[in-house]
Protein backbone atom coordinates (compact mmCIF):
# COMPACT_ATOMS: atom_id res chain seq x y z
CA UNK A 1 0.00 0.00 0.00
CA UNK A 2 1.21 3.29 -1.32
CA UNK A 3 1.19 6.17 1.98
CA UNK A 4 -0.62 9.43 1.44
CA UNK A 5 0.85 12.55 1.23
CA UNK A 6 0.04 13.75 4.71
CA UNK A 7 1.55 10.00 6.23
CA UNK A 8 4.72 10.96 4.50
CA UNK A 9 4.86 14.76 5.67
CA UNK A 10 4.57 13.43 9.46
CA UNK A 11 6.67 10.10 8.92
CA UNK A 12 9.72 12.89 7.52
CA UNK A 13 8.98 15.37 10.22
CA UNK A 14 9.62 13.02 13.27
CA UNK A 15 12.88 12.30 10.80
CA UNK A 16 13.70 16.39 10.55
CA UNK A 17 13.46 16.74 14.34
CA UNK A 18 12.16 19.58 16.17
CA UNK A 19 13.47 22.53 14.41
CA UNK A 20 11.87 21.24 11.24
CA UNK A 21 8.49 22.23 9.57
CA UNK A 22 7.44 19.72 6.36
CA UNK A 23 5.84 20.28 3.84
CA UNK A 24 5.00 17.57 0.82
CA UNK A 25 3.91 19.84 -2.74
CA UNK A 26 3.21 17.94 -5.90
CA UNK A 27 5.14 19.21 -8.86
CA UNK A 28 4.09 19.23 -12.58
CA UNK A 29 5.06 15.35 -13.02
CA UNK A 30 3.04 14.09 -10.49
CA UNK A 31 6.45 13.82 -8.81
CA UNK A 32 6.62 14.90 -4.25
CA UNK A 33 8.68 18.00 -3.86
CA UNK A 34 9.88 17.91 0.20
CA UNK A 35 9.61 21.14 1.70
CA UNK A 36 11.72 21.18 4.71
CA UNK A 37 12.08 24.78 6.82
CA UNK A 38 13.96 25.86 9.58
CA UNK A 39 11.89 27.08 12.97
CA UNK A 40 14.89 29.15 13.45
CA UNK A 41 16.67 30.72 10.69
CA UNK A 42 15.30 33.57 8.80
CA UNK A 43 17.00 33.91 4.95
CA UNK A 44 15.10 37.19 4.19
CA UNK A 45 12.96 39.30 6.05
CA UNK A 46 10.74 36.82 7.29
CA UNK A 47 11.47 33.87 5.39
CA UNK A 48 12.38 30.49 7.15
CA UNK A 49 15.09 28.94 5.65
CA UNK A 50 13.82 25.72 3.35
CA UNK A 51 15.45 22.70 1.51
CA UNK A 52 13.92 24.12 -1.65
CA UNK A 53 15.84 24.06 -4.49
CA UNK A 54 14.16 25.47 -7.67
CA UNK A 55 14.81 23.33 -10.88
CA UNK A 56 17.26 20.87 -8.85
CA UNK A 57 15.55 17.35 -7.33
CA UNK A 58 13.47 18.09 -4.00
CA UNK A 59 13.01 14.40 -3.31
CA UNK A 60 12.88 12.86 0.05
CA UNK A 61 16.45 11.95 0.20
CA UNK A 62 17.66 15.32 -1.40
CA UNK A 63 15.63 17.44 0.72
CA UNK A 64 16.51 15.42 4.14
CA UNK A 65 20.52 15.32 2.59
CA UNK A 66 19.85 19.59 2.85
CA UNK A 67 18.23 19.36 6.54
CA UNK A 68 21.19 17.23 7.49
CA UNK A 69 23.83 19.36 6.65
CA UNK A 70 21.85 22.66 7.74
CA UNK A 71 21.74 21.17 11.14
CA UNK A 72 25.15 20.01 11.59
CA UNK A 73 26.07 24.18 10.22
CA UNK A 74 23.92 25.68 11.89
CA UNK A 75 22.59 23.74 14.71
CA UNK A 76 25.30 21.53 16.14
CA UNK A 77 24.07 20.87 19.47
CA UNK A 78 20.33 19.59 18.50
CA UNK A 79 19.26 16.24 17.73
CA UNK A 80 17.58 14.73 15.09
CA UNK A 81 16.85 10.83 13.57
CA UNK A 82 18.04 11.71 10.50
CA UNK A 83 21.56 12.63 11.32
CA UNK A 84 22.12 9.47 11.88
CA UNK A 85 22.36 9.22 7.89
CA UNK A 86 25.12 11.85 8.10
CA UNK A 87 27.79 9.95 6.51
CA UNK A 88 25.58 8.54 4.05
CA UNK A 89 24.45 11.86 2.74
CA UNK A 90 28.73 13.10 3.15
CA UNK A 91 28.99 10.47 0.68
CA UNK A 92 26.02 11.07 -1.52
CA UNK A 93 27.14 14.52 -1.88
CA UNK A 94 30.51 13.24 -2.94
CA UNK A 95 29.41 11.34 -5.36
CA UNK A 96 27.14 13.74 -6.96
CA UNK A 97 30.63 16.08 -7.10
CA UNK A 98 32.12 13.96 -9.01
CA UNK A 99 29.45 13.14 -11.62
CA UNK A 100 29.58 17.16 -12.18
CA UNK A 101 33.24 16.89 -12.22
CA UNK A 102 33.18 13.99 -14.89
Amino acid sequence: MVASRSARERKAAVQAGPLAKVKIDVDANDQFVYKINCAECIVRGHIHWSTLRPGEDNGFMAAMDRWIFHLREKHSASEAPCLEFLEAAQQRLQERRESKDA
